[in-house]
């Protein structure tokens, strides 16, 4: 096969959790650039709504679709809606996320328990209901979207003269889990043609930051820049792809030298 067959993703279903924040935006893209047909699921509809009738604009197939990643009756509806629709699923990415410790380490103990029961228990949910149906036909490919928190600890010199802390727990706990789920996920279905991936994403700019913590960080990054809009989605479109058939449990780091140094 041609090499650049094998980063095609013409003819294949996916389908990304999240999709309306700044890493699904440009995963999004990157998977209905690459040719999938492209399911987005969310709580929120509306945002989703807009970015698929955008990329609908520009020829491309992407769907908005309504779930609950906390309640797993969603979970298996958003899964036969899918395969009704469609067929199959050959690619889920697991990209939602929610952030309920809005007061950091000193929060209450059920907003931890919330985000564990949504971004592990949730998480787990999703990947059986999808992992189950793709080792049925005896292929497919998982791309889990982990962080360099579940690398590496908080490192409160980043935030500096900012304001900003690093101390959320349960994003710790539960990314660095993640790497380790990818990794049983991929043993459990590798047999049956599944493959399982993590991608850890360093920070990502926005206009919202802090000057001060640009700096900070951008010093800590080898090449001294904090991630893009363009950044993330090739790695993913790549492990999704034919073009790492023979790579599985693996934790690919994007951000630019951070965990590296």
């Amino acid at each position: 096969m041609h090499v650049t067959e094998l980063f095609s993703l013409s003819g294949r279903v996916a389908l990304i959790t999240g999709g309306a924040g700044l890493y699904g935006r440009q995963l999004v893209a990157g998977l209905a650039e690459a040719g999938a047909r492209v399911f987005m699921a969310s709580r929120q509809l509306a945002p989703l709504q807009e970015i698929a009738n955008a990329h609908q604009q520009l020829g491309h197939q992407v769907e908005a679709l309504a779930f609950d990643q906390g309640d797993e009756s969603s979970i298996l509806a958003l899964r036969d809606n899918v395969l009704e629709k469609a067929g199959c699923c050959d690619i889920l990415v697991n990209n939602a996320v929610l952030r309920p410790m809005k007061n950091a380490y000193a929060d209450a103990v059920e907003s931890f328990d919330l985000s564990m029961h949504v971004n592990a228990t949730g998480l787990f949910c999703i990947t059986r209901a999808f992992g189950d149906a793709m080792a049925e036909r005896g292929r497919g490919a998982i791309v889990n979207i982990g962080s360099i928190h579940g690398m590496i600890a908080p490192d409160p010199w980043i935030y500096e003269g900012t304001g900003m802390s690093g101390w959320y727990p349960d994003y710790f706990f539960h990314k660095g889990g993640l790497i380790n789920f990818t990794r049983f996920i991929a043993s459990y279905y590798g047999s049956r043609g599944v493959r399982c991936n993590c991608v850890s994403p360093g920070g990502y700019q926005t206009e919202a930051h802090d000057p001060r913590f640009l700096e900070n960080y951008s010093r800590h990054t080898m090449l001294h820049r904090l991630a893009g809009d363009d950044d993330l989605k090739g790695a993913v479109v790549f492990l999704a792809s034919d073009a790492a058939s023979y790579i599985t449990g693996a934790n690919l780091p994007v951000d630019g030298g951070y965990t590296a140094r």
